[in-house]
């Protein structure tokens, strides 16, 4: 069992399917599966940039930028 820290990475962000036989529906629900998967990662960079801050409150680093 992997801890957080030690999670592989994958090598590639993501597999590009062939998409030649697909339906339009099928498209459409291909597209929100990325619109979801790309809401997913927003709401992980927001925690993450919340979590930074919070810290660099409590530790009065001034900000970066």
């Amino acid at each position: 069992m992997f801890l957080e820290e030690e999670t592989p990475k994958p090598k590639g962000r993501f597999e590009r399917p062939v998409m030649d036989r697909w339906d339009v529906d099928e498209l459409r629900a291909y597209i929100e599966e990325l619109r979801s998967e790309i809401a997913r990662a927003e709401a992980e960079i927001g925690k993450r940039q919340a979590g930074r801050a919070a810290a660099d409150l409590f530790f009065k680093v001034p900000p970066l930028g």
